[in-house]
């Protein structure tokens, strides 16, 4: 089962912080320091180098990089480890005043000037030849230190730019897209519309602010096209480092942002050994409870740790306090940082990491909070909720390597992400792809029941219930892969806006949900309705209510049975939702858009008929479980209000040793955790 390996001398969880000694190399007192207060916060990790560059080549040519070695030699001596980050995250002032080319151009066709970070062209072969430059020396130097336990590619990759290289390059990208046939592009693309047909490639721009914003294909390709340059990219970085390092065992990864839109991550994850990635959850706002952005965050854990669902990804970042680019920059509350920590393991990590070790004194992000704070003290709340947690984290130590094992799966696809947004119709402020896949997975909590956040192109083989909301835009060889699935058993939930379109956007003829999907679920949707917040409507199913909002379908029924219909309007007593059997599983369709706290009264049936296990468990507590070929950890989270009691636990409490045999009361904000 443990089938996972970092390659690092530690063999137990990682907790580590983003670390940048090149802003004190003039304090020589603080940084003497700084290793006497990673030890005594159980720090076993320093990511070193994010931002570096102009620390590593003031100007052209001219190289620094003893400062570096001492740090990881002295870290390295003090039973600290180093992942290494490329510095091209920032460039230095010098190469953008040289080499204007290497700055992004925006949405308007405008450069942009010196500033910020990730303002880079990824096009620019001049800017890949200075960061090739730059990571092999950085390779040669440190790449066989024996501290170094992975590689950092960048940092938080974003962005798009609109240059006359980007253009070139995305006409080029079309060209193989499209077999050099412009006929063909003209046709997927329905550019006879308003008159928008192509001549030829080079007529092609990008979907300037100000340009050519008609064609839903057109938008929904540069995004696609976005993605492959951030792939091409990182791939050039991956290959200076491993040409140049003397130890080529190395893993490499880059830190991911949640579900984050412009780039689809699955095709990032295919250049990189492990996952890892940023969380910083908005605690304690005023629109949501705690115990839902624990759920958006166990959510985010799903979908980037699927990216290799095999492995444990690692946490590379988050806030050990506030952080202050958010609208409100709010404090953590006791115990959140604790179980938040602990949660991130419970979904999948083997780390616990930090931006930053210590709070910069200027600079954008000098009031960002860190484990070590401007005083300088270490007796303060926050550092001491660190110390806490490096020592739960020695405690659980023999989780490291653990895997999820999930018979439930979400399905979250990018292109369907923007393909809605880029679509007409509907309405602007309630399509929220992503918070629905979100709130679809949170329904199967409260059961017990952990979900995967998987592609269409994942083996669906494993599990027994799959829910995909919203997937809007489909393939031919996925309807055929769905009901390969039904037919051998297995149970699907799709819903309203389900097979619209094809992979350019264009509409399937013959109705929806299109090309073959009606053979499977029976059904035909006929008309979408778009609701206002102040419409009201509901469906009944079994003697129970469930109340609509956003949107509804009016269905036809082909061979399918309706277990739930329409309260009102129009459409009252119309299917709402649908069930037919296809070979040895069901196939369901629920058409309208369900408030949260009634999906509970769907899922419960599709739990069911899945057969998959549920726990009772009291308002209030969040469950996860890891595995290992001869033991199970069992998490349970009070993220309620009130104290939660917790019934037939049998296992051995990891945190103190007690043997549990009953029940156990859980107070808010604090978990346990059994070895079963």
């Amino acid at each position: 089962m443990k089938s996972y390996a970092m390659g690092h001398p530690l063999n137990k969880l990682i907790h580590g912080c983003d670390y940048n000694p090149d802003q004190w190399l003039d304090r020589p007192d603080i940084l003497s320091k700084d290793i006497e207060y990673m030890k005594k916060a159980g720090i076993n990790e320093a990511t070193l180098g994010v931002f570096s560059w102009s620390a590593y080549e003031p100007v052209e040519g001219e190289f620094h990089f003893e400062w570096l070695i001492e740090v990881m030699d002295r870290l390295y001596e003090n039973g600290i480890s180093t992942i290494l980050a490329t510095p091209s995250g920032a460039r230095p002032v010098w190469m953008d005043h040289k080499y204007p080319e290497v700055m992004r151009v925006d949405t308007m066709g405008h450069r942009n000037r010196h500033g910020f970070r990730h303002n880079h062209c990824l096009s620019s072969e001049l800017f890949r030849d200075k960061v090739r430059i730059i990571d092999s020396k950085l390779a040669k130097i440190a790449g066989d230190h024996p501290g170094l336990i992975a590689w950092h590619i960048s940092n938080e990759f974003g962005g798009e730019c609109f240059c006359d290289l980007c253009k070139e390059k995305f006409r080029d990208y079309l060209r193989k897209r499209f077999h050099n046939d412009i006929d063909e592009l003209n046709r997927e693309w329905w550019s006879s519309f308003w008159s928008a047909s192509y001549n030829d490639f080079s007529d092609i721009e990008p979907p300037y602010h100000n340009g050519q914003n008609a064609l839903m294909a057109l938008k929904l390709e540069w995004h696609r096209f976005t993605t492959y340059n951030y792939a091409d990219y990182i791939s050039v970085e991956i290959d200076a480092i491993k040409e140049a390092s003397l130890k080529k065992d190395v893993p490499i990864t880059t830190n991911l942002m949640q579900r984050f839109y412009d780039i689809d991550y699955r095709e990032l994850s295919k250049r990189i050994d492990f996952i890892s990635w940023d969380s910083y959850p908005k605690f304690h706002n005023d629109y949501e409870t705690y115990e839902d952005t624990m759920g958006e965050s166990a959510f985010d854990h799903a979908l980037l740790r699927c990216l290799k669902k095999d492995k444990p990804f690692f946490l590379m970042e988050s806030a050990p306090a506030h952080v202050n680019w958010m609208d409100y920059n709010k404090l953590k509350r006791p115990h959140v940082h604790d179980q938040f920590s602990c949660q991130t393991v419970a979904c999948g990590s083997d780390s616990i990491q930090y931006f930053q070790w210590r709070r910069s004194r200027g600079g954008a992000e000098q009031f960002h909070g860190a484990v070590m704070d401007h005083s300088g003290s270490t007796d303060t709340r926050v550092f001491k909720d660190v110390a806490h947690t490096g020592e739960v984290l020695k405690k659980i130590a023999q989780i490291e390597g653990s895997v999820k094992k999930n018979e439930a799966a979400v399905i979250f696809e990018w292109d369907c992400w923007w393909s809605i947004d880029v679509s007409g119709g509907f309405s602007r402020n309630t399509k929220k792809y992503d918070i629905t896949c979100m709130d679809h997975f949170k329904s199967l909590m409260p059961f017990g029941v952990e979900a995967d956040v998987i592609s269409v192109n994942d083996d669906f083989s494993d599990y027994k219930l799959i829910i995909a909301p919203m997937l809007f835009l489909i393939r031919p060889e996925t309807i055929e892969k769905m009901k390969d699935y039904v037919s051998n058993g297995g149970i699907l939930l799709a819903t309203y806006m389900t097979g619209y379109v094809n992979e350019n956007s264009l509409c399937y003829e013959g109705g929806f949900p299109g090309n073959g999907l009606k053979d499977l679920f029976g059904i035909i949707n006929d008309e979408i309705d778009t609701l206002y917040p102040s419409d009201r409507n509901g469906i009944s199913m079994n003697g129970e209510t469930l109340t609509v909002k956003d949107y509804a379908e009016l269905l036809r029924l082909i061979d399918a049975e309706a277990i739930g219909t329409y309260i009102d309007d129009f459409y009252k007593d119309m299917p709402a939702i649908t069930c037919k059997k296809y070979g040895k599983g069901k196939a369901y369709y629920q058409a309208a858009r369900i408030v949260n706290e009634d999906m509970g009264k769907l899922v419960r049936l599709l739990l069911s008929d899945a057969g998959i296990n549920t726990k009772d468990l009291p308002s209030g507590i969040e469950y996860h479980a890891r595995f290992t070929d001869d033991c199970t950890y069992e998490f349970y989270f009070n993220v309620g209000e009130a104290p939660a009691e917790v019934t037939g636990l049998k296992g051995t409490d990891i945190l103190n040793g007690e043997v549990i045999n009953g029940n156990v009361t859980i107070l808010p904000k604090r978990y346990i955790i059994l070895r079963t």
